[in-house]
């Protein structure tokens, strides 16, 4: 049985999105940040740094098992990408304001 590659499938921003959303809903910060990987490798490590205007090596150790990348990286990786983060209320019984 072959491993499930992402990287077939993360052909658009749409993808990419609907890739990165659902890795976030998983509450766990190391998924999110491999899934991050996964994407800049499929559309081109080098590439996705060059765009988001940080070292090849730097992004690859920030996307790595072990790294962990500040939320600046994040974001530059994520314009890089075309896609970015789309904050909206969650439905709640209790009001966290007053």
């Amino acid at each position: 049985m072959r491993k499930f590659d992402p990287s077939r499938h993360l052909t658009s921003p749409e993808a990419i999105a609907a890739y990165l959303n659902e890795t976030l809903k998983m509450d766990d910060t190391e998924a999110f940040i491999s899934a991050l990987g996964d994407v800049a490798k499929a559309q081109g490590m080098s590439e996705i740094a060059k765009r988001a205007g940080v070292r090849r090596e730097s992004l690859y150790k920030s996307l790595s098992s072990d790294g962990n990348p500040q939320f600046s990286t994040i974001i530059k990786v994520l314009n890089a990408l075309d896609v970015e983060f789309d904050m909206h209320p969650v439905h709640s019984e209790q009001p966290i304001y007053a």
